[in-house]
Order: C-alpha cells, then structure tokens, then sequence
C-alpha cells in the first residue's frame, strides 16, 4: 500500500492567527495581527532565503539542501515526486480525477439559442491529455420542479444519452454529447471547457447536464446537475452578488461561513435564477500577503525596497501556486460550489480577486514589478475559472522582460510541461479594451448579452485599466456605448425592442460622498503619524503595508464619487441618461463592494415635474454586498446615512439613497431608529421583470404599480427623501416585490427587485428578510418635458462646485453624453 505523501493540490486552512478579530470589517488586521501573520523578525529582509524555503517546504519532492535564496533549481509542484516516490505503489493521475467544478457560465443568446459553457478542472496534465471527457446534455423536459430527470413523456425517437461511471441515463429528445476543450495543463492540473448550446422554447425549459467516466473527490458531488432556461419570449430571473469572501483576519466561524449561499439555493428551489452576476470580489486573494509568499515582500520595511524588489521566476511559481490553490479551495467550498454547478454565472471582477486595494494605491508603487507580476497572475486565474477562457501564455516575471507588455513573446520557461490553448476569435458577449492596462498588461473584459426577451446587460470592467486617478479609458467607454447602442438599435428596429437595460459595476455610483474623509486622510497633518509608523511601527492598524497610506483611503479611492473620479462618473451617467432616451430603456446599475445593503437612485430635479414613468433620468443603483464577508459596525451604516444628503448631478438631475429599510431583519436592532438607507448585514440581491405575459391572477390580487391606492400626480414635486412613485411607495418588508409570492408577477413590463438580508450570522442556514421594490418600465417621449432653468439650482444645492453657469461638458469628447435622440 502507498504510503501517503504531501498532496500539492490540498488546500489545508492555516492555523487561525491568535490575534484575528472577529469583529474588525476592515481589510487591515491590528499591528499585532500582522506581526503574528510573519512568520520572521521584519528586520532581516535583505535576503530572499527565508521565501524560498517557504516555497520549497510546500513542494512535493524528495528531502534535499535548502536552496541558496536565489530560485536556482527550482521545480514545478507536480502531483507525486518527479524524481521517484520511494513506494513502487504510488501512481500518476489519470486525467480522470475533478478537484473542482463543474462550473457553469452563460455566455450569449443567438436567435433561438442559449450558448454557455461548462468548466471541469481534473488533476494532473502536461503538453499532452492522456483522458479526454465528454459532457452528456440533454433537456430533460418543460420546467416545472427541480425533483430530477422526470419526463412527462418517453417519445420512440428520444435520443438517449447513456452516462458511465454508474451514471443514469439522462433521456432527453434534445440530447447531445460535447467533447472537452482544453484551456490550459500543467504537471498540476488541466482544465477542460465545454461549449454548450441549448434551443429555447415557448415555455421554461429544463437542462441536465454530466460528464461521463470521471471521479469526484466528494462522495456526495451530484453527478448530474440541472439549470433553466427562460422560455423565448421571458426575461431572466437574475440574482446579483458580490464580496463572495472573508478578509484577512477575520473569525469564518463566528460568520458561519458561506451560509447565505444556503438561501440562495432555497430561493433557487422555488424559483430557478437563470442567471447569476457576480460583481466583484468573487474570491478573496487577500491572504497572499499574509500566509502565502508575498509574506516576505510585505514585511519589508523601506518603501523604496519594496518598490524595487524584483519577481523572479521562483516567487512567479509560488504566486501562480497560490492563485490556483485559493481559487481550488473556494470554488470547492459548499454551498457556493453547489450554486456554481446549477446556475450560469457572469462575472466581473474586483480588487480582492487580485488582491485588496489594487489599482488604487500611488501610480509608482502600483508600477512595482511585485504588483504587476501578482497582477497577471491573477488574470490568468480570473480568465480560467471565472470566465472560461483560455489565459495568456506567459505571465509578468523581470526573469524574462518580453513579458512586462503586452503581446511580447512567450517565456519559454513557463512553457515547460505545459499547454495553453492558443488565443482565438473572441466571443461576441465580450467587448476587449484597445489597449492593455497600466499594471495588468491585458486588456479590459467588458461585456454585453440578452438576459432574455426584454432585458439587455452590460458589464464594465473597472479594475483592468483602473489607477487613483481613473476608472477606465475614454477609448474603452467609446467601444461599450458604440456595442451597446448598436444592439438596442438593432432590437428596436425588428420590433422586440429591450426595456430594461442592466450595468454591472464593482463600485457603487450612487452613494453617499466621504470627500470630508479623503480630505483628512490625504492632509498634511496624517504626515508625522506616517512618519512614526514607518520609524517606529505607531498606529500600525491604521496604514497599508504596500504604499503606507492611510488603509481606508484606497478603498475611498475606489469609489466613483471620490474626488478624483468625479467627472468621470458624472460624464457616464449622462452619457448612460442619453442611452434611455435615444431607446426608451430603463437602466438599472448593479453594484457591490461596500458590505453594506442600499439602494441609491438619480432622478429628474423635482421642478422639472416629469413623473418616473417617463423619466429618462431615473436610474436606481441596487448596493448588494456582501453575500459572505462580514459587514461594517453598525457605527458606519449610521455614518453613512448621516452623509444621505440630496446631491446635484447637474442642473436637471438628483441623486440620493432611498428609505428602503423598514425594519431592522427579523428582531434584531442593527442600526439606529433613523437609519433606514443603510443595512450593515450580509446579503444579495434578486431581479425579476413583471412579464407582459403573466396573467392576471399571477398576481394573487395585486394591481399593476400605475393602478396603486395613490393616483398618478401624489409624487409630483418629491424629492429623493421621499418615495417618488409607486413602485417605490411602501417599500420594505411590506412590499410586494418582497414576497416570494407575489415577486415578478405582475404584467406592466416593471422590475421586481428584492434584496435578502441576513437576519442571524450564526444561524448556518443563512435564513434572511426580505426587502423589496418595483422599477417602473420607461415610457420617453421626446421633448415631453423642458430642463431645468439654471437659476433655480442655487436653492437645494448640497455641495460645492454646483454653482449655475456653462452647461457645457468638460468630460473629454469620448466620455461625454450621447447626443440627443433621433426619431
């Protein structure tokens, strides 16, 4: 018998660090915290030995010398002893062995076909596949439970797809066998991509979907999963989260883990999501830093040997060792891998998928070569599991200077033992950025798809091409609006035109400014407590480890409404304003990152009187986040609220938070009576449309939102403080959007949108409350309504640099608004 040997691919839990808080919210941990996290004296980083006998203490291979601290020798983690394990039994991976997945993505809809893909990752691989695993695909029949591979019927012609491994067949007229892609393979492990089509019907729709002759690691991996496509002429039921992780430092067990993925998977039971977005953060990276091999690195004292510190080969490998494992451990972690394998997903991602802060931190320490070798690093990873898709063949290391840019030739090095599927045509729900960014040498994965008949989706990545300083390129914003215009031109004109349009950001853009925080922590008085953190350690808790800023300001930074991002954002949204009006679509933006609850909304200037219904400007912002880190001290969501002023856009637009919270979730007292804008609660989010084809009685009583108690004109002349129509009035528990009953059954073409909120962190089974409210369809008509005279501005202004004058943009020519409709 084998004896057992040190499994590479095993992802044990480091032992909880002693001083981790459990009730911190914030990415930092207390000095003591991060003494503890390095396992040496921070004053000995001169030499690298110290990482290399990290990295060589976590590899399979026979006992031999440490290495000289320079990486020379260094193999790859491969799975047993390359050199011979001493026990003639040990054998190499078969190819057959899943570490993880399936994971299912959507991708786009063609006429009257859904196209997604299915990802499995299996243990071991190299230049050569010794397995190559199909994938059985079958609809199983009309959706009408999720009990099984249960048809009403058993037609004569029904293509029978026979699965092995003990695998019942799945019987489907619609059956088909797809033979796996390999993305990329190494000694490690291999990843194989399956590209599925499914027709759509005229009704839901019922999918199964195995992969034959392969073996899970869990006893209790289901061995068939099932998914639902939304009938031809429906909208998808959309489920939104973001945040999907812990930070540093913080106690898992007192948060009872990943436990709102549990009533995810309950509302999935009642009412199948079609799809699932995620906005950032999918995977918590963080740790890197801490535990992993950038340990060292961290522990530097000197900004300017930090700066300088080079990323060789050796801590590229260890680096790409951990970016695998992590994403290896969290996409096997139940009930988040459960979700992964029945609900298609689309994903952006954020700084946490790289690691916290990134891109946000000063310009010459982002340039760093340690930021930008983490940084392909990551995307390689990111491109893999979160998107299917092939990754660049080499990654940044200062070993081999051809990679430090974009498109350069291939490290040969990192070419050994392994295949990388070579780049293709790119898929058309992707719009890729003209150039690279400025630490992640690729280019920016922005998206557009249908999310059924009505309802179009766009999804910016704003981490690819993100400095303190800017969002995204002007170029990037030109090549979104001239995709996205041209496919709601194009369904307008063959008469299906789209009325809901999603956007789905990492950051909030509707929400309350901090611009007063920024200004004390950027302010020449933070300077001598700087000084004496970088001399003597004081306020150690306080300041970043990587450019020894205060360690809020880079997630202030983040934010669209800090100072720097201002004229960015505000020339986005008028530009997305100029998108509703030319197509009549009503856009609502999706958004996470701040582990709080909210919902913020911009509007017409209540003097302009235009009811919402046909107010181009009204666009809502759902806050969701987070679905699993840990949410800030009630202290913050009431400080926050205490911002919720009513801000000015410009001379014709509002914006501000809405009363959305009614009560504080099941009987608990998290916030302050008067806070009803922010939840410091974990949660996610959940859109459905009110489908102009539901009947009448779908709705158990309730009447369209322009039949409510209140008539038409009861919201003239509101402002943001107050409900401004009535999909809004009543919000909360009480809402029918709240009710799972109710929720999306109305017939008017509206938005249900209902945000879940955790009502007991200890309760593992992640019961929440529900808070709800509906999104009106937008009916424009062109020149219906007047703007806004300038001199009326000067009475509700509620910050500076609103004064009358020029309305003139200063957005350079790529970023400014749409140019008015043509009709």
């Amino acid at each position: 018998m084998a004896h057992e040997h040190l499994d590479p691919l095993d992802f044990e839990d480091d032992a909880r660090n002693p001083y981790a808080s459990d009730n911190r919210w914030r990415h930092q941990e207390s000095s003591a915290f991060a003494r503890a996290a390095v396992a040496r004296d921070a004053q000995s980083g001169s030499s690298s030995k110290d990482l290399s006998d990290f990295l060589n203490a976590s590899r399979v291979e026979p006992a031999r010398p440490t290495t000289n601290g320079t990486g020379t020798g260094y193999k790859p983690i491969v799975i047993g002893d390359a050199d011979g394990v001493a026990d003639d039994d040990a054998t190499l991976p078969d190819g057959k062995e899943v570490v993880c997945g399936p994971l299912l993505n959507y991708r786009h809809m063609e006429g009257n076909a859904w196209n997604g893909s299915v990802l499995l990752v299996t243990r071991g691989g190299g230049k050569t596949q010794s397995f190559l695993p199909t994938l059985s695909l079958g609809r199983v029949e009309l959706a009408g439970d999720q009990a099984g591979l249960v048809a009403d019927r058993q037609p004569a012609e029904a293509a029978e797809v026979v699965q092995g491994n003990g695998v019942e067949a799945i019987r489907s007229d619609h059956g088909v066998d797809v033979t796996g892609t390999c993305l990329y393979s190494d000694p490690r492990v291999t990843f194989w991509q399956f590209s599925i089509t499914c027709d759509m019907s005229s009704t839901e729709t019922k999918w199964a979907y195995s992969i034959a002759d392969v073996r899970y690691k869990s006893a209790t991996k289901p061995k068939t999963n099932y998914f639902f496509i939304p009938a031809i002429d429906e909208s998808m039921r959309i489920m939104f989260h973001s945040c999907n992780g812990f930070s540093v430092g913080t106690d898992e067990d007192a948060w009872s883990g990943p436990a709102l993925w549990n009533d995810v998977m309950r509302s999935h039971a009642k009412a199948p999501f079609h799809v699932m977005l995620g906005g950032g953060d999918q995977i918590y990276n963080d740790g890197i830093r801490v535990s992993g091999p950038l340990r060292e690195w961290t522990a530097i004292g000197n900004p300017k040997k930090r700066r300088d510190y080079p990323f060789p080969e050796s801590l590229r490998k260890a680096c790409d060792d951990y970016y695998l494992k992590n994403y290896l451990r969290w996409y096997s972690t139940e009930p988040f891998a459960a979700a992964n394998g029945q609900i298609p997903q689309v994903n952006i991602w954020d700084d946490h998928d790289i690691i916290d802060g990134f891109g946000s931190y000063v310009d010459d320490f982002m340039k760093c070569d340690v930021f930008r070798g983490i940084g392909g690093t990551a995307h390689k990873y990111y491109m893999l599991f979160q998107h299917h898709l092939p990754p660049p063949a080499s990654t940044y290391t200062t070993d081999a200077p051809q990679t430090m840019d974009y498109g350069g030739p291939e490290d040969q090095a990192q070419q050994v033992d392994t295949y990388v599927k070579p780049a293709e045509t790119v898929e058309p729900c992707y719009i890729v950025g003209q150039k690279p960014g400025p630490y992640v040498a690729e280019k920016s994965m922005n998206m557009y798809a249908k999310l059924g008949a009505r309802i179009a989706f766009m999804g910016i990545d704003a981490r690819t091409e993100r400095t303190r300083h800017q969002v995204n390129y002007p170029e990037t914003y030109d090549l979104i609006f001239s995709r996205v215009q041209s496919e709601l031109a194009a369904a307008a004109s063959s008469g299906r035109p789209f009325r809901h349009l999603i956007l789905l950001l990492g950051i909030p853009i509707a929400y309350p400014r901090l611009t007063w925080l920024e200004n004390i922590f950027s302010s020449p008085m933070i300077a001598p407590i700087k000084f004496m953190n970088r001399r003597f350690g004081f306020g150690g808790g306080v300041f970043n480890q990587f450019d020894g800023s205060v360690d809020l300001l880079d997630d202030l930074d983040d934010h669209y409404t800090a100072r720097t991002h201002k004229k960015e954002r505000n020339a986005l949204i008028e530009r997305l304003q100029g998108l509703c009006s030319e197509f009549s679509v009503r856009l609502t933006i999706l958004g996470g990152d701040v582990h709080l609850a909210a919902l913020g909304r911009f509007y017409s200037n209540p003097n302009l009187h235009i009811p919402v219904e046909e107010d181009h400007r009204y666009i809502v912002n759902v806050v969701s986040s987070a679905i699993v880190n840990k949410p800030p001290p009630a202290a913050i969501a009431n400080l926050l609220a205490s911002r919720n002023k009513i801000h000015h856009l410009n001379h014709d637009t509002d914006e501000t938070l809405m009363n959305l919270f009614d009560k504080d979730p099941g009987n608990s007292n998290k916030t302050r009576n008067s806070n009803h804008v922010t939840m410091p609660s974990r949660n996610y989010a959940v859109l459905t449309e009110n489908s102009p084809n539901n009947t009448e009685d779908s709705a158990n009583g309730f009447r369209s939102q322009s039949e409510g108690e209140a008539p038409v004109n009861a919201f003239d002349g509101k402002n943001g403080h107050s409900f401004l129509h009535a999909g809004e009035n009543g919000a909360g528990t009480q809402h029918r959007a709240a009710n799972s009953d109710t929720h999306g059954k109305l017939a008017d073409g509206s938005l249900d949108c209902c945000i879940r909120v955790e009502i007991d962190q200890h309760d593992k089974e992640g019961k929440t409350e529900p808070y709800g409210l509906t999104i009106p369809a937008l009916k424009y008509e062109k020149g219906k309504f007047g703007q806004n005279p300038r001199h009326r501005l000067g009475l509700n202004r509620s910050r500076p640099g609103t004064a009358s004058g020029t309305t003139t943009s200063t957005a350079p020519p790529s970023t400014r608004s749409a140019p008015p409709p043509h009709h």
